[in-house]
């Protein structure tokens, strides 16, 4: 039903959404198209400056500016126990009400080999922002939602936490060795309390995955300044997705009720090769999908290794060439 059928299953008007990393790229773009559909946004991000140009952008885009709400919160998604203030200030702004629905966009990405001298500070700082940043709001939200004098029964509209992922937490490729297990945690977070909310059937909710891949952002330009030059090779042939294009696809499928929220057809390719015990999309899509991709990974795992292996004979020991071009 959450794949075929044309119920709307994360309806957004008149609701309050808060998004992490708001002020830019995929988040910036949700945000805006979310109020498009007359979501009153809260955005959440670091950057004071950028948030004001993004809560103008937003307003901008509004489907009802006359009766719609939006403010921006500057919280820093690594620092522990953030995400509490951030919660109270967005509840005391909706009056006394939570979100109904909370996205975490936040996130970074410093590609390394895993031999480099920055990689394993690059690999915490990574953790802070990207696993413990949405972890962090995951476990304050659900506090709030799930506690008994929230309760609101079982028929009543769900409310929706939104992990935002990574293709590469499908498929890993060489020099993301900071980034990738980030992803991979976050995964794995969802999968777990997708099964614990089911404790609280009077009290809805519903979880999700977003998996993108590369995104034309000032994340990417940000973390192509220590990209490897092997990892850029393998990429070169996958064009990146605007933020608009992203964000388009993940609400067209968090609408549809999808858990796993792909965002390309490669994406999907990758989403049923690993699903292992996570909650499927489609059990008949999806299963029958999962025993064909085995075959394409015997090729494209043959291909990459091969280019890398190449890719080492032609340029040498990584430690004495150029890593980034």
């Amino acid at each position: 039903m959450g794949l075929f059928g044309r119920k709307n299953h994360m309806p957004v008007e008149g609701r309050t959404v808060l998004i992490t990393g708001a002020s830019e790229g995929m988040g910036r773009s949700a945000a805006m198209q979310l109020a498009a559909k007359g979501a009153h946004v809260i955005l959440v991000s670091r950057n004071v400056g950028r948030l004001e140009e993004a809560l103008a952008a937003v307003k901008a885009a509004a489907a009802s500016p006359a009766t719609q709400r939006f403010t921006y919160i500057s919280a820093d998604v690594s620092e522990p126990n953030y995400a509490a203030a951030v919660l109270a200030e967005a509840i005391a702004w909706n009056g006394g009400r939570s979100p109904d629905i909370v996205w975490c966009v936040a996130g970074m990405s410093t590609p390394l080999l895993w031999t480099d001298d920055a990689a394993m500070s690059a690999a915490r700082r990574n953790m802070d922002v990207n696993y413990f940043g949405s972890a962090e709001m995951a476990r304050a939200i659900l506090r709030e939602w799930l506690s008994p004098e929230n309760s609101t029964g079982p028929k009543s509209e769900p409310k929706h936490l939104v992990f935002t992922a990574s293709v590469l937490a499908l498929f890993a490729i060489v020099g993301y060795g900071p980034y990738t297990p980030s992803k991979w945690a976050l995964r794995g977070l969802a999968d777990t309390l997708a099964m614990e909310v089911n404790l609280y059937p009077d009290n809805p909710v519903k979880v999700h995955v977003v998996y993108p891949a590369t995104i034309t952002s000032p994340g990417l330009e940000r973390e192509n300044q220590t990209k490897p030059a092997i990892t850029l090779e393998l990429e070169k042939d996958e064009p990146p997705e605007t933020p608009e294009t992203v964000a388009r696809r993940a609400i067209a499928g968090l609408e549809r009720g999808e858990y796993f929220v792909a965002v390309s057809f490669l994406g999907n390719l990758m989403r049923c090769g690993v699903m292992g015990g996570s909650q499927r999309n489609s059990w008949v899509f999806d299963t029958l999908l999962g025993w064909f991709v085995p075959v394409i990974y015997f090729f494209v795992l043959r291909i990459m290794n091969g280019q890398v292996r190449g890719w080492a004979k032609l340029h040498g020991h990584p430690g004495k060439s150029a890593k980034t071009t």
